[in-house]
């Protein structure tokens, strides 16, 4: 426990951090640049210290989902090249122009918008986005003659810096066949924007899976999220790559044995009494609950570390707290560390773990700590 402080905390690993970085820099080379996507609180591990953290160790680029977050950043004294990746409202574009933060441009309402841009130092850079097959944001390649027309004429403001598009099923290494095919119109984008003379675009399309699993999606960048983090972006991109290099999870979440109590047999526990014990307990109580991200749906099947076993949470998780099963753990006390995700001396739980109790994804589960907890840099 970092002090006595603390009910709760959140533990970042620096060293993780930095192997997962040098993991991905080996896979794309030198002349490639890195783009840690930082979006959504870094994917729940800390804008700011996180984002700090991978400067130090070597990203190119970064990128968010929206202006605030660059703009955070910007104020918090990061200085590397920053892409928003989402929708940019009108009325904050100058703001990008004045902080040099780069904007995604997917649709001919928010290209119709770059026209009111002043003129000044630096332009307002932007990225294209193509939509190859995701259907979600951007341009279809068969609009690219006409954001041509309004580029060439209707933004001298504007900088074309970057073009790009995402994977819709990158994942899985076994099933290559519509990546494939969206490179390939993602090569036809880039065929016709450089026939229109802009021919020094800054090129990405693959995230983490198809940063691994895609060599030849490389191009001139990689955006690489879920795996900076050290988790995998699929079992089938775990399974098949898992013995050519580790990746080591960044995130820890702990907290304490607040209470401890003595429950007979049968005794139900929790809000609608859903479960009974079945022998006579020792039960510990927890200070979190699903307030702080731990999901509802671990109530009864989910499970915590107290010093290196493993101890069953009964019955409902609760806002602010849970109750878990001591009764095999005879030396367990009130103060006691309890790992929600990460090592113990003598075990794991993964984000992978609860995501599959749960039936959702690791990603889910780390974005959905609550921003409020502290985060703390470890060695």
């Amino acid at each position: 426990m970092p002090n006595n402080s603390l009910r709760t905390w959140i533990e970042i690993s620096q060293g993780a951090l930095k192997h997962n970085g040098g993991v991905f820099r080996r896979l794309i080379g030198p002349k490639c640049r890195l783009m840690a996507v930082v979006k959504s609180n870094a994917y729940g591990h800390g804008l700011f210290d996180f984002s700090f953290a991978a400067e130090r160790f070597g990203a190119d680029w970064f990128g968010v989902d929206s202006i605030v977050e660059a703009e955070h950043l910007r104020e918090a004294g990061l200085k590397k090249p920053i892409l928003v990746l989402g929708l940019t409202l009108k009325d904050k574009i100058e703001s990008a122009r004045k902080n040099n933060i780069s904007l995604t441009v997917a649709d001919f309402p928010s290209l119709e918008n770059l026209t009111a841009v002043k003129k000044g130092t630096p332009k307002l850079k932007i990225h294209l986005k193509i939509d190859t097959g995701m259907h979600r944001q951007g341009f279809f390649v068969s609009e690219i003659p006409a954001v041509i027309k309004i580029l060439k004429k209707k933004l001298p403001a504007v900088e074309i810096e970057g073009v790009y598009t995402h994977f819709a099923s990158a994942k899985n290494p076994a099933f290559p066949f519509e990546t494939l095919r969206q490179m390939g119109e993602f090569k036809k984008a880039i065929a016709l924007l450089e026939a229109a003379g802009f021919r020094r675009l800054i090129k990405h399309a693959a995230a983490t899976a198809g940063t691994i699993i895609f060599p030849q999606s490389h191009f001139d960048m990689v955006r690489i999220g879920i795996g900076l983090y050290g988790l995998w972006p699929s079992k089938e991109t775990q399974a098949a790559f898992e013995r050519e290099f580790q990746l080591k999870s960044v995130l820890s979440w702990k907290t304490i044995v607040g209470q401890i109590k003595k429950l007979p047999k049968n005794s139900r526990i929790g809000y609608d009494l859903t479960e009974a014990v079945k022998r006579d307990s020792r039960v510990a109580i927890l200070p979190i609950g699903y307030w702080h991200g731990f999901p509802r749906l671990l109530s009864s099947v989910g499970k915590v570390l107290i010093k290196g076993k493993e101890a069953k949470v009964l019955g409902r998780v609760s806002m602010d707290m849970i109750s878990v099963d001591i009764t095999g753990i005879k030396n367990a006390k009130t103060g006691d560390e309890a790992v929600l995700i990460g090592r113990d001396v003598r075990g794991e739980i993964s984000a992978d773990d609860l995501a599959f109790l749960t039936d959702t994804t690791s990603y889910e589960i780390v974005t959905r700590l609550n921003p409020l907890m502290k985060r703390i840099m470890t060695k």
